[in-house]
């Protein structure tokens, strides 16, 4: 079969998902108006694992499953427009990691807002300004942002679901050689996860040739406008400011990865079988030895494992007192885990159950 032949068969079948796409959106559509009629939820991250997960037990194909999740992650993100337009608020600036986070879920089409810092994130959920929030909850090689933790304490957010992505940094420039370049712009730690990469190519140049800013997004700007410079950036900035990316994943390490937590107000999952339940513990200071050990024996003896448990001080009073951050496996609904949340109602204060994403 020739090229031409190919290319006309490719064109038939794209036709025909266009066709079979907008059955689907006119299907959506009329979910979404019994939706408003019933007011519920549009987001619902436990359905749109049960529709990946369907697809890819029926797929014989060459399309292996973070191929059909990336197209149906737009489809559902296309599909939640339709059925009722939200804002999505993100810890900017435009072109961050977790600006490609809240992209990853949401789609290009979601009406976002790019906010200074987290707590102004939180704040717009819970005035309204916004529908959801997307923010930083740890990274593996950086460790646990903090102030993400103190927030779910302070207020009365729920975590909706958790994304997790790869943080790739792209070396980005419009200069035609290497040669030509005069500086790099880059955020601090962004230069210290590509050290590797600037010792083989930019070795013995003098410090002023390294400028940090305070974003990559920032360094991608600076580069759109600068055709003697370069930024190390995310893919998300060179392609919102229009930098030809000319080396892509150059950070030192392949296992670099950032989790975060999509947020919401008054919102509730439904199970999906392979959850993830987030809680803080703030157990009594009678002073007895061993408090901690058996509330964590607890989940030991109803079978649940525990995935993560971390120490924020109190903040309050002359003691060095802490609350606990906590995750494990299960929905807070299950009888195992309702049955420690009962006992220590006074001290748990559940801040969601959501689809396990690993």
């Amino acid at each position: 079969m020739s090229l031409e032949e190919l290319r006309n068969q490719i064109d038939s079948l794209d036709n025909q998902m266009l066709e079979i796409l907008n059955k689907r959106m006119d299907v959506v559509k009329q979910v979404g108006e019994l939706k408003k009629q019933t007011q519920t939820v549009i987001y619902r991250p436990e359905r749109e694992k049960q529709i990946v997960d369907r697809l890819v037990a029926a797929n014989n194909g060459l399309l292996n499953r973070a191929a059909i999740e990336a197209i149906y992650l737009e489809i559902f993100a296309v599909s939640r427009n339709l059925e009722l337009p939200e804002r999505i608020a993100y810890l900017g600036p435009e072109g961050s990691f977790t600006h490609q986070a809240a992209e990853s879920r949401f789609g290009a089409m979601s009406d976002y807002l790019a906010l200074p810092n987290i707590r102004s994130v939180f704040e717009s959920i819970d005035t309204g300004r916004a529908r959801f929030g997307v923010v930083p909850i740890e990274n593996n090689l950086e460790g646990i942002v903090k102030e993400t933790i103190d927030l779910l304490n302070e207020t009365d957010l729920k975590i909706v679901s958790e994304v997790i992505i790869s943080v790739h940094f792209t070396f980005a420039t419009k200069a035609e050689k290497l040669s030509d370049i005069k500086r790099i712009y880059s955020k601090d730690i962004a230069f210290g996860q590509c050290e590797k990469f600037l010792n083989d190519y930019f070795g013995g140049k003098e410090d002023d040739f390294f400028v940090q800013v305070d974003s990559t997004s920032k360094a991608a700007k600076l580069a759109a406008s600068e055709t003697d410079s370069a930024a190390i950036c995310s893919h998300i900035a060179a392609k919102l400011f229009d930098v030809p990316i000319l080396f892509d994943n150059i950070q030192d390490s392949a296992q670099n990865r950032t989790r975060f937590f999509i947020i919401g107000k008054d919102f509730i999952n439904q199970k999906s079988g392979n959850d993830k339940t987030t809680i803080i513990a703030k157990l009594p200071e009678d002073g007895k030895p061993g408090t901690l050990v058996r509330f964590l024996q607890e989940f030991e003896s109803q079978g649940i494992n525990l995935l993560k448990i971390e120490s924020r001080p109190v903040k309050e009073g002359e003691q060095f007192n802490f609350w606990f951050l906590m995750e494990f496996d299960g929905y807070f609904l299950d009888e195992s885990v309702q049955t420690i949340m009962s006992k220590h109602a006074s001290e748990i204060k559940w801040l969601g159950s959501y689809v396990k994403t690993q």
